[in-house]
């Protein structure tokens, strides 16, 4: 027998500490697990019998693809039938799939163990963010911390996969992180209340914004994501190697490198906390607009910068690549009613990192033809774009009530 649906007056309790706890953990595993094969990937190309690591690299093309287009039917069902269960399928998923990758033996292998993981890694932007979102009253904090702990993974990628690879081999670095996959997901289904009602059929307050301005923050929005998250696969993918390249004769020791790659993100994880607070005060598309002003002259600084002064220039870019993060977050939060805050988010996904899954595949062949230079050429480009898209958002949302 179906369950009533709620009253007018239904609220929705606010989540427990421990459940907010591992949603954010949860966006660090999220990250975190698509870049291990990134960051070891010289070692894994060795191993599979590759000259070099660009040949290799269009192997996991197929995980970001899924990444994206498996937003879509992860977005509707975290809207239809639950967002709690869909964040247990995330859990158990995530680390099933880093098992297998860790027991792979040659490239094709490994290319099916990455699909899989990027297909459950498709469930945690449509279903956990939102999740995390639907009692908050501060959605541009909420989003700023959720986007620390989602970077902070990448900066534990990039640590704990260098100690990994020196001290216990590469496959150590998908099997640590995939056990504890699994061990979250058992304590979350202990700590966090089953959902008597799925979002779609509770009843919720509307917000009055007219459609032809959601049609455009949506546009917009979809648009803006795509190029950016061109830029985010571009550089977290590349970045280890571009490290690796122009520190060559200054650091060679991969746990080093691992080290330095971790500072990185970690201090640029930074800026989306400071973004999020900022977004529950002033003007989105100002503040939106000025974090995207820095990137096209620091990707051209970058282009032929080498030993420190290109580490600096790494941490600038990566502060204004991060930072731009939570903006597309906090537009469906203040635009979207709850109830279908996971299949928008889902469609946006799907078109955004279903466009930006070409990074992964033409990193190494672009890389090795044109090298690192031209590469960052083109994000500054890129970049461009994306500034020029965001233009075009209407004059300020931010005093739109955030939707509930």
């Amino acid at each position: 027998m179906m369950p009533a649906a709620p009253p007018s007056s239904y609220v929705l309790p606010a989540h427990s500490r421990g459940t907010t706890l591992l949603l954010n953990v949860a966006h660090a595993i999220d990250h975190m697990f698509l870049l291990i094969f990134a960051t070891a990937i010289s070692v894994i190309a060795a191993d599979f019998g590759f000259a070099s690591w660009e040949q290799l690299m269009p192997y996991g093309a197929a995980a970001f693809l899924l990444f994206g287009l498996g937003a879509i039917p992860s977005g509707r069902l975290g809207d239809l039938w639950g967002r709690r269960p869909m964040m247990l399928v995330f859990f158990f998923g995530m680390g099933a799939a880093a098992l297998l990758a860790a027991a792979t033996q040659n490239a094709w292998q490994m290319a099916i163990a990455l699909t899989l993981l990027g297909a459950f890694a498709s469930i945690y932007h449509p279903v956990g963010i939102p999740m995390l979102l639907q009692t908050t009253q501060r959605p541009g904090w909420t989003i700023g911390v959720n986007g620390l702990s989602g970077n902070m993974g990448i900066a534990l990628a990039a640590l704990s996969t260098g100690f990994a690879v020196k001290f216990l081999g590469w496959r150590a670095a998908f099997a640590i992180p995939g056990l504890f996959a699994i061990a979250c997901g058992i304590v979350f289904a202990r700590i966090t209340p089953a959902e008597t009602h799925a979002p779609a059929k509770r009843t919720s307050r509307k917000v009055t914004v007219p459609a032809s301005i959601v049609a455009r923050v949506f546009l917009v929005m979809t648009t803006a994501a795509a190029t950016g998250s061109l830029l985010f696969n571009f550089t977290t993918n590349g970045n280890p190697e571009l490290l690796k390249e122009r520190m060559d004769g200054i650091v060679t020791d991969p746990a080093a490198l691992g080290l330095l790659m971790a500072v990185v993100y970690a201090v640029a994880s930074l800026a989306q906390v400071v973004v999020g607070w900022l977004l529950d005060r002033f003007s989105l598309k100002r503040i939106y607009i000025a974090i995207l002003a820095l990137q096209p002259p620091l990707f051209l600084l970058a282009a032929h910068a080498a030993g420190w002064h290109l580490y600096v220039l790494q941490i600038l870019f990566m502060i204004s690549v991060f930072g731009a993060i939570p903006f597309t977050d906090v537009l469906i939060a203040r635009y979207v009613d709850d109830r279908m805050r996971s299949r928008v988010a889902g469609v946006r996904l799907a078109i955004s990192l279903g466009v930006s899954s070409v990074a992964v595949a033409l990193l190494g062949p672009v890389v090795k033809v044109a090298g690192f230079p031209v590469l960052m050429i083109a994000l500054a480009a890129i970049a461009a774009c994306t500034l020029a898209t965001v233009a075009f958002l209407p004059g300020d949302g931010r005093q739109l009530s955030p939707a509930e």
